[in-house]
């Protein structure tokens, strides 16, 4: 079995979640602004509007495009900075948060199964998302996303790995 790359250490997300994060938001953000840009463009000529009005509209479609950019290029990087995770032969721990901090700590004996997964956009970057599902209803599966893909692979064989006590029902 692989081992994580440094156990009982604070680890970062992969740096390359942020371009991915980005490049989400990017898509998130022109699919729902072009359609808003033309039905901005709709009313100022279909409606019956003075020029104010249809300045005013137009102002307020291009203020929500300027700060979805803002947020686009700034919370992903916000979001890595604030995460960290461990892995160590007690579990996983994770601490998170920009605005709301968490810390979420799973025990390997509370560990059911564990999924990598990986999406499109995430393989094109070598990343994936690990899923733990605990026992328990509280924070039943618990994620991490923005990991490196090698690096998720040893962490769930980690977690799922022998506990050496007996599973058995």
């Amino acid at each position: 079995m692989n081992q994580p790359a440094a156990l009982d250490v604070d680890q970062s997300l992969d740096p390359r979640s942020v371009t991915a994060a980005r490049l989400v938001g990017i898509i998130g953000t022109t699919a729902v602004s072009l359609p808003a840009l033309g039905g901005v463009l709709f009313a100022a000529v279909a409606a019956p509007w003075n020029e104010a009005a249809k300045l005013g509209l137009f102002g307020i479609w291009a203020l929500f495009t300027l700060v979805a950019a803002v947020l686009i290029y700034a919370w992903p990087e916000a979001r890595y900075r604030r995460t960290r995770y461990r892995v160590d032969e007690r579990g996983l721990t994770i601490r998170r948060g920009v605005v709301w901090r968490s810390e979420t700590f799973v025990p390997r004996s509370r560990v059911q199964h564990t999924d990598v997964l990986q999406g499109p956009l995430q393989r094109s970057f070598e990343l994936a998302t690990l899923i733990v599902h605990t026992a328990g209803t509280q924070d039943a599966s618990v994620s991490l996303g923005g990991l490196a893909y090698r690096d998720a692979l040893p962490i769930r064989d980690l977690l799922i790995g022998d506990r050496g006590d007996d599973d058995s029902v």
